[in-house]
């Protein structure tokens, strides 16, 4: 009898769980809501580059931190590669501790020194410090650090939830900023000082820099080439990577928790007996944001994931001098493989494409959505 009664109520909890699962996804919208965001008055862009030029030197100092153990992918390697590129700064790519940067969703590096040997190494500090999307916003060695490098006049300038890092370390009370689309409500509620702007891809205020999604990346690394070397250098970066053009504009209501979002993630994550293991060639002299991004979007399909693999354990040093460790070492791959054969927008919106006819296009726009990418021909 007990048994019959454990199992009633067994049933009843789960059938309230689901009426409410139920309830909440169809309270969800159908489309987030869409628009034209005004163009950007050129009084605030030409106000965002003077806040960008060099603090101290005229070669400044880039330094990009990054925990050991959990480091967004494409917001740590992205600006490496593409500052890198453009040779207009020495850029520093940093770690907590020393040993490799475990990178999420996919790839582990190689720092160039620790936040420790690069104090000691420029002790007047940087002129930038780059903060990604960490697993952790309270990092007790990060925050201190960031603070520190603040007081001693350096441009700090958030990824995507790298705004959370920066929240925790106190450097947005009283700011305006910006910040990933699905970590806003929790940002704002923690800090409640901080005054949200909407459509822009990314905010200056007194010296730190917030942007919205993981690839917001590649304009606010281009705004900040421009700020320190002029125009002409950040269009030939910017054609070098496949860009036509840049800036802060962007319609932030294109960037929601919608209904097919979610019930997309959800299936895919149910359907855990199908799923796809792509291999990734590790080869010296590779374009580290092609690779920072198509493993990053591969790896956000709940369908499949990414195992970087070379011949040998070695680090493999790509176009830009990041250090890549592989996760398998082996000679040749036996399944399918990613590759990179385009420039660097034009391989995501490749692997958009890709995604889209393998999955569906609700599993491409869900990728693009946690990207934050107003893929073309579909968003703004």
């Amino acid at each position: 009898m007990l048994t019959r009664y454990l199992l009633l109520a067994g049933l009843a909890l789960a059938a309230v769980s689901l009426a409410g699962f139920g309830l909440w996804l169809a309270s969800l919208p159908a489309m987030p809501v869409a628009a034209a965001p005004s163009p950007v008055p050129q009084a605030e862009m030409d106000a965002m580059l003077a806040a960008l030029k060099p603090p101290k030197r005229a070669r400044p100092v880039v330094a990009v931190v990054g925990i050991n153990d959990a480091t967004e992918t494409t917001d740590y390697l992205m600006p490496i590669g593409i500052l890198r590129r453009a040779d207009i700064a020495d850029v520093m790519a940093l770690s907590t501790e020393p040993g490799p940067v475990k990178l999420y969703p996919a790839l582990t590096a190689e720092a160039d020194a620790t936040i420790e040997a690069f104090d000691e190494l420029h002790p007047e500090g940087a002129d930038y410090v780059i903060v990604p999307a960490m697993s952790r916003d309270d990092d007790p060695v990060v925050t201190a650090w960031l603070r520190k490098q603040a007081q001693g006049g350096a441009v700090i300038i958030a990824v995507c939830a790298g705004a959370k890092v920066l929240a925790a370390a106190g450097l947005l009370d009283g700011r305006r900023a910006t910040t990933h689309w699905y970590y806003l409500g929790d940002l704002l509620k923690r800090h409640p000082s901080i005054r949200y702007v909407t459509d822009r891809r990314m905010v200056m205020d007194r010296g730190v820099g917030t942007t919205t999604g993981i690839t917001a990346s590649m304009p606010m690394m281009l705004t900040l080439i421009e700020a320190i070397a002029g125009r002409n250098k950040a269009e030939a970066v910017a054609g070098d990577l496949g860009l036509d053009g840049w800036g802060p504009r962007h319609d932030s209501g294109a960037f929601r928790l919608t209904r097919p979002f979610a019930t997309t993630v959800l299936g895919n994550r149910l359907a855990f007996w199908n799923r796809d293991r792509f291999g990734m060639a590790l080869e010296p002299g590779m374009d580290e944001v092609s690779l920072a991004l198509v493993a990053d979007a591969w790896s956000r399909t709940y369908r499949s994931s990414v195992t970087p693999f070379a011949a040998s354990p070695a680090a493999v040093t790509t176009r830009n001098g990041v250090r890549l460790l592989p996760d398998k070492v082996t000679a040749a791959w036996s399944g399918e493989r990613l590759m990179l054969d385009k420039r660097p927008a034009e391989t995501l919106d490749s692997a958009l494409q890709d995604i889209g006819a393998r999955y569906g296009q609700g599993t491409a726009d869900a990728v693009a959505m946690q990207l934050e990418y107003p893929q073309q021909g579909r968003g703004p």
